[in-house]
Protein backbone atom coordinates (compact mmCIF):
# COMPACT_ATOMS: atom_id res chain seq x y z
CA UNK A 1 0.00 0.00 0.00
CA UNK A 2 1.58 3.52 -0.92
CA UNK A 3 1.64 6.16 1.55
CA UNK A 4 -0.15 9.04 0.36
CA UNK A 5 -1.82 11.86 2.06
CA UNK A 6 -5.47 11.60 0.78
CA UNK A 7 -5.07 7.37 1.47
CA UNK A 8 -5.00 8.41 5.25
CA UNK A 9 -7.47 8.22 7.41
CA UNK A 10 -8.25 9.70 11.13
CA UNK A 11 -9.53 6.98 13.75
CA UNK A 12 -10.45 8.41 17.43
CA UNK A 13 -10.78 5.88 20.15
CA UNK A 14 -13.06 6.40 23.72
CA UNK A 15 -14.79 3.80 25.96
CA UNK A 16 -17.86 4.60 27.81
CA UNK A 17 -19.41 2.53 30.61
CA UNK A 18 -23.00 0.44 28.62
CA UNK A 19 -23.50 -0.63 25.60
CA UNK A 20 -26.37 1.93 25.42
CA UNK A 21 -23.98 4.98 26.10
CA UNK A 22 -21.83 3.68 23.39
CA UNK A 23 -25.00 3.68 20.78
CA UNK A 24 -26.22 6.91 21.65
CA UNK A 25 -22.73 8.46 21.31
CA UNK A 26 -22.17 6.97 17.93
CA UNK A 27 -25.70 7.39 16.77
CA UNK A 28 -24.98 11.35 17.71
CA UNK A 29 -21.74 11.25 15.49
CA UNK A 30 -23.34 9.43 12.78
CA UNK A 31 -26.21 12.09 12.76
CA UNK A 32 -23.49 14.80 12.60
CA UNK A 33 -21.83 12.78 9.69
CA UNK A 34 -18.72 13.20 11.62
CA UNK A 35 -17.36 9.81 10.73
CA UNK A 36 -18.13 7.56 7.86
CA UNK A 37 -18.33 4.40 10.85
CA UNK A 38 -18.05 3.83 14.38
CA UNK A 39 -17.38 0.14 15.56
CA UNK A 40 -18.35 -0.41 19.29
CA UNK A 41 -16.03 -3.22 20.71
CA UNK A 42 -17.18 -4.62 24.28
CA UNK A 43 -13.78 -4.79 26.62
CA UNK A 44 -14.24 -7.17 29.82
CA UNK A 45 -12.65 -5.29 31.89
CA UNK A 46 -10.82 -1.63 32.18
CA UNK A 47 -7.92 -1.06 34.95
CA UNK A 48 -6.83 2.58 35.26
CA UNK A 49 -6.39 4.71 38.70
CA UNK A 50 -8.57 7.77 39.14
CA UNK A 51 -8.70 10.32 42.09
CA UNK A 52 -6.21 8.25 43.43
CA UNK A 53 -8.18 4.68 43.61
CA UNK A 54 -7.16 1.46 41.40
CA UNK A 55 -10.82 0.99 39.71
CA UNK A 56 -11.72 -1.90 37.70
CA UNK A 57 -15.07 -1.51 35.52
CA UNK A 58 -16.66 -2.93 32.09
CA UNK A 59 -16.34 -0.76 29.37
CA UNK A 60 -17.17 -0.48 25.22
CA UNK A 61 -14.75 0.71 23.37
CA UNK A 62 -15.92 3.06 20.39
CA UNK A 63 -13.54 3.20 17.18
CA UNK A 64 -14.59 6.44 15.26
CA UNK A 65 -13.01 6.28 11.49
CA UNK A 66 -13.35 9.87 10.11
CA UNK A 67 -11.10 12.21 8.05
CA UNK A 68 -8.05 14.35 9.33
CA UNK A 69 -9.96 17.80 10.42
CA UNK A 70 -12.94 16.09 12.15
CA UNK A 71 -11.20 16.11 15.94
CA UNK A 72 -12.06 19.43 16.94
CA UNK A 73 -15.90 18.69 16.16
CA UNK A 74 -15.45 14.71 17.81
CA UNK A 75 -13.62 16.88 21.06
CA UNK A 76 -16.58 19.17 21.20
CA UNK A 77 -19.25 16.86 20.69
CA UNK A 78 -17.57 14.73 23.62
CA UNK A 79 -17.08 17.87 25.34
CA UNK A 80 -21.05 18.51 25.48
CA UNK A 81 -22.04 14.62 24.98
CA UNK A 82 -19.84 12.08 26.42
CA UNK A 83 -20.95 10.78 29.90
CA UNK A 84 -17.31 10.70 31.65
CA UNK A 85 -16.24 13.32 33.17
CA UNK A 86 -12.52 12.73 32.01
CA UNK A 87 -13.47 10.96 28.53
CA UNK A 88 -10.40 8.93 26.37
CA UNK A 89 -10.08 11.15 23.41
CA UNK A 90 -7.15 9.41 21.36
CA UNK A 91 -6.79 9.97 17.66
CA UNK A 92 -3.85 8.87 15.24
CA UNK A 93 -4.15 9.41 11.34
CA UNK A 94 -3.57 6.11 9.65
CA UNK A 95 -2.73 4.64 5.70
CA UNK A 96 -5.79 2.94 4.58
CA UNK A 97 -6.36 1.51 0.97
CA UNK A 98 -7.48 4.27 -1.59
CA UNK A 99 -10.71 2.76 -1.61
CA UNK A 100 -11.42 3.13 1.64
CA UNK A 101 -9.92 6.51 2.39
CA UNK A 102 -12.52 7.63 -0.74
CA UNK A 103 -15.07 6.00 0.97
CA UNK A 104 -14.96 7.52 4.18
CA UNK A 105 -14.24 10.77 2.69
CA UNK A 106 -17.04 10.24 0.76
CA UNK A 107 -19.74 9.67 3.52
CA UNK A 108 -18.03 12.48 5.56
CA UNK A 109 -17.13 15.72 3.30
CA UNK A 110 -19.84 14.36 1.26
CA UNK A 111 -22.68 12.80 3.20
Amino acid sequence: MQDRREDHILTVTTTVASLDQARALAALIMDRRLAACVQLDAIAASLYRWQGELCEEPEVRLSIKTVPGQEAALEALFAQHHPYELPQFLAGTQAASAAYARWVREAVISG
